[in-house]
Order: C-alpha cells, then sequence, then structure tokens
C-alpha cells in the first residue's frame, strides 16, 4: 500500500509537471501556491538560561530553500507548486525564548506572509518544544495567529521533531501532521520531505482537507536518552507507525515523546493519525497508543549509566579508544546552558591529568569569551589565564579560572564564532565564544585534535549522534547535574498534567481512546 501511495504521488507530480489536464485526480487549476514557515527550538524551563532572536539564525525568502534539498531548483516537489518561503528559523536548543524574540520573529513571519497571500497550502516546519516567556503552548499560539492571517481554507502540513509536544490546538489549527520516526534524527530530511509530499498529494489530487484527525495523550513523558529508536522499545514502537500509513483510509500516523524539560500541561506523548477512513484512522491511533503505555516500564538509557566518579574509573581502565563519556546534565542539545562548570572542575581536579603524559583527554566544550580573548591575544603556543563557564548557570559550580596553553584557534564557525583548545595538563579544553555542540569529526579535526586517538573524550550530550556513536571505542553516559537532568524526579515540575509516568508510577488504567479533533474551520475551536 505505501508503495501505491508513492507511485500515486508520483503521477500525480508527474502530470502537474506535463500539465495533463486529461488526468481525474489532477485539478483543473494552476499549479497551487505553497507558504513555508516555521520556528524550531527545544527550551528548557528548568536551565537559568534565555534564547534571543538571533539564536534562531532565520533565513527569509529564497535563502529558506537552503533548509530542504528536496524543494533544490528543478526537483519535482519544487516544480509541482508556487513556493513561497516566508521566515524559517531553527535554534539550537536551549533555554525560555524571550517574548521579545517571540513577538519579533512571528512578527516578522505573518507580515511576509499577508504580502504573499492568498495560498492553497502552508508547510508548517517546527521543533514542538519551544517554550516562550508568558505564553503557553507558543507553536498553538504561533500557527493560531496565521490561521487568522490566512484564512482556514489554506491546507497547513506540519512537520516535527518526535520530541515536540502537541497540543489540542496545534493539532486543531494544523491539517497534516508528521514527526520523526527516528532517535537519533537520521530521518529528519525523510520526514520534513513526507510532509511536504502529503500536502501536495491532498492538494494536486483535490482531495483536500483528511476527514478525520486523532489525537490520543498518552501520559507519559521519559528524556530522549531512554527512548532512542536504536534499542528496545523504542525500536518497534516506531517500526509499528509505518504498517499503519498502508492502511486504505490512512494518510499519516505519528508518535511524539514529548520534551520532558520544560513544565507546560501540553508536555507529554501523543499519538496522532490522520486519513478519511474513520474507522481505519481511530483503529491504528489505539493501536499505537496501547502500544505505548503497555511498553512504558521498558524504557531504559540507550547506553550504561554511572556518577562521573564511576565513568571515569571504567574511562582509565579501558583500552578501547576513544571512551566517550556523555556529559548528560548541561547537554545544548536538550536545551543545556551548556556553560555549567561541574564536570570540568571534577576533571582538573584530578590527578591522573595534571601533567602532559597523562591519559588524553578532549573535553568539548565550555563557553569562555574572556579566555577567548587572551587567546587571541597570545595566540597559538602563548600561555593564557582566564575564566570560563558558569556565566549563565552557576548553581552547580563557579567560573574556572583556566591557565594553559593555546594549541589551536578556529574562527568563523556558525555556532560558536570562535573556539580555542587550551591544554591543561594532559586535557584538551575546547573553549567558545559561544556555546557549541561537538556532532561531527571535523568539529576536533579542524580544531587540530584527533578524537580517535584520544584516550578520553567527554561531550556535553546524551545519546550520541551518528557520527560519535560510530567512532567511539566504549561509551558511558554520565549523570552530572544541569538544566537537562536526567533524574526528572529531581525537576521541580509544577504545571504538567499528573498523574504522569514515571513521575506516578502507579497509575493502573488511563484513556487511550480516540479523541476526534475538528477541522481548522470549525466554529468551535478548542481553546
Amino acid at each position: 500500500m505505501q508503495l501505491f501511495k508513492r507511485l500515486s504521488l508520483s503521477l500525480v507530480l508527474t502530470a502537474a509537471l506535463l500539465g495533463c489536464k486529461n488526468s481525474s485526480k489532477i485539478n483543473e487549476s494552476p499549479i497551487p501556491k505553497i507558504a513555508i514557515a516555521g520556528l524550531a527550538i527545544e527550551s528548557s524551563t528548568f536551565s537559568p538560561a534565555t534564547s534571543d532572536a538571533s539564536a534562531f539564525l532565520a533565513r527569509q525568502g529564497d535563502a529558506v530553500f537552503d533548509y530542504y534539498p528536496f524543494l533544490a531548483e528543478g526537483s519535482p516537489q519544487r516544480n509541482a507548486a508556487q513556493w513561497i518561503p516566508s521566515l524559517r528559523g531553527h535554534a539550537l536548543p536551549g533555554g525560555i525564548v524571550t517574548r521579545e524574540a517571540y513577538d519579533s520573529l512571528v512578527g516578522v513571519t505573518l507580515q511576509l506572509l499577508e504580502k504573499n497571500m492568498p495560498y492553497d497550502g502552508l508547510f508548517f516546519d517546527i521543533h514542538g518544544a519551544m517554550s516562550v516567556e508568558g505564553i503557553e503552548d507558543p507553536e498553538g499560539d504561533f500557527i493560531e495567529k496565521i490561521r487568522a492571517l490566512i484564512g482556514t481554507q489554506t491546507l497547513i502540513s506540519t512537520s516535527m521533531d518526535l520530541h515536540g509536544n502537541v497540543s489540542k490546538r496545534l493539532a486543531q489549527h494544523t491539517d497534516l501532521i508528521t514527526c520523526y520516526r527516528m532517535a537519533p534524527h537520521e530521518d529528519a530530511l525523510e520526514s520534513k520531505q513526507r510532509a511536504v509530499d502529503n500536502l501536495l498529494d491532498r492538494l494536486l489530487s483535490g482531495k483536500g482537507k483528511p476527514k478525520y484527525k486523532a489525537w490520543i495523550p498518552v501520559p507519559i513523558l521519559l528524556p530522549g536518552e531512554k527512548t532512542s529508536t536504536r534499542i528496545e522499545p523504542g525500536k518497534s514502537l516506531y517500526a509499528k507507525v509505518q504498517p499503519m500509513t498502508e492502511k486504505q483510509g490512512v494518510i499519516d500516523a505519528a508518535i511524539w515523546i514529548g520534551y520532558a524539560w520544560a513544565d507546560e500541561p501540553r508536555n507529554h506523548a501523543v499519538v496522532m493519525v490522520t486519513g478519511d477512513d474513520q474507522a481505519a484512522v481511530s483503529e491504528s491511533a489505539e493501536e499505537l497508543a496501547a502500544h505505548f503505555w503497555e511498553v512504558r516500564n521498558e524504557f531504559e538509557f540507550v547506553a550504561p549509566t554511572a556518577t562521573l566518579e564511576e565513568s571515569l574509573a571504567l574511562a582509565l581502565q579501558s583500552t578501547k579508544k576513544p571512551f566517550v563519556i556523555s556529559d548528560m546534565g548541561d547537554n545544548p542539545t536538550a536545551g543545556g546552558a551548556g556553560d555549567v562548570t561541574w564536570t570540568l572542575q571534577a576533571l582538573l581536579n584530578r590527578s591522573e591529568f595534571q601533567t602532559k603524559n597523562g591519559p588524553t583527554l578532549i573535553y568539548a566544550s565550555i563557553p569562555g569569551p574572556e579566555m577567548i580573548e587572551a587567546a587571541l591575544e597570545a595566540g597559538v603556543g602563548g600561555t593564557v589565564k582566564a575564566y570560563v563557564g558558569a556565566q549563565v548557570d552557576d548553581r552547580y559550580a563557579p567560573p574556572i579560572l583556566l591557565e594553559g596553553n593555546v594549541e589551536s584557534i578556529h574562527q568563523g564557525d556558525i555556532h560558536a564564532e570562535v573556539e580555542a583548545v587550551i591544554r591543561v595538563g594532559s586535557i584538551r579544553v575546547i573553549v567558545t565564544q559561544k556555546r557549541k555542540p561537538y556532532h561531527y569529526e571535523k568539529d576536533f579535526t579542524q580544531l587540530g585534535l584527533n578524537p580517535r586517538t584520544a584516550a578520553i573524550l567527554v561531550v556535553k550530550i546524551g545519546y550520541l549522534v551518528p557520527e560519535l556513536y560510530n567512532l567511539r571505542g566504549d561509551w558511558i553516559m554520565a549523570l552530572t547535574p544541569g538544566g537537562v537532568d536526567q533524574d526528572l524526579a529531581r525537576l521541580d515540575y509544577k504545571r504538567v498534567q499528573r498523574p504522569l509516568f514515571p513521575l506516578d508510577k502507579e497509575m493502573s488504567s488511563v484513556d487511550l481512546q480516540t479523541r476526534w479533533i475538528p477541522s481548522s474551520e470549525q466554529t468551535d475551536l478548542i481553546p
């Protein structure tokens, strides 16, 4: 059935490109006019950090196409519609978004959309875990503002991260919706293309909005480090999604894990299925939700976990290089401030690393604008002494007065801006002008570092992204403190909907029946 759907879409696109007016599947009207908009960020409300407008690296107009290879000039999707990009911004995960930044970015988006109205469709590309000062459910607020401008007849297709949150308001104002099916998110572009293909299919075939949208809240809130699709039960759970989409009368199906480090009522798991066959849509949604609930106690961390001290003991004994330690509590890829110094201070205090002949350890990374200034002045080979870290999150340890030798400097990074390697004993500390996650081997090699030959690689991250995973010799995740603490019970939740697993482990029964979400043009809009 999925092959049939792909072939059908291919025929629809081909017919549209050839101007096939005789095809019964193609409207007589010109190609559709489709806008693009979206803001993407994970925002931890348990971090003291805030995110401003510059964090989103927002692009406007034709620059938006750079995000989407499947919309490159000459591609079938690009040629099948008149595309009108407005603003699309994607930020590193971080703290809560300032109200000023949100109002500014949304305001610009609405102004750009208004210039080219009306639209047949809109591709709404978001993450789903944005928190904003003074606004509950920002993505719901954003799409509601868009609807108020462009009207309810425009078909909106929404693409999301599986760690996003789907409120009833977001579900109602969107028509088609999907999310990633892999964590790590190796299928991110595939999922975005699916959202676009679904939109084109419904517009070009004349089918329009789906008749049914099933939404089921699942009272589970787990971190991504326990729900990776690399291992069970996440692997089998997400493997059930694709077969649901192959049913006659089903357009798409999706499971959202939700985002664990924000304290809002919408933060919980959700299942959604859309389509034209009421029974098939409902049965698919309820089957996915039931299976998710059944396996809730089987979710474990994707790798072994331990205290930092225990992790270091294992790393020092290991002969496998590099032994990777995930410094999880301050993981900037999940919303941590990225400048907690607790782990780095513990490493600097260890006698094993205090001479240059000790085990080679790379630490990635710590922001330190003062140190960057000193390194640029001293140059490679110079000796520097300056403070690093804890300018944003000093709850667990103060700034560190770091003294060492400058081994390399790299300028022009899109996130770090400037980064330098400071050697202290046998530790290479990567210091950045601005916080930066280290995902790729080139992040290290451009600094003259070889992560493959290091005895120990300490990275502010949770589960390893594919490239780090593939170069690891061994791996452990350290339970360190920070704004994305993996021990959810230690977080001061006040607003999430309770009971909620695993905060309330004794839940015996839950309502996992379909809730039907009204179409966006209905007057009884969900609050």
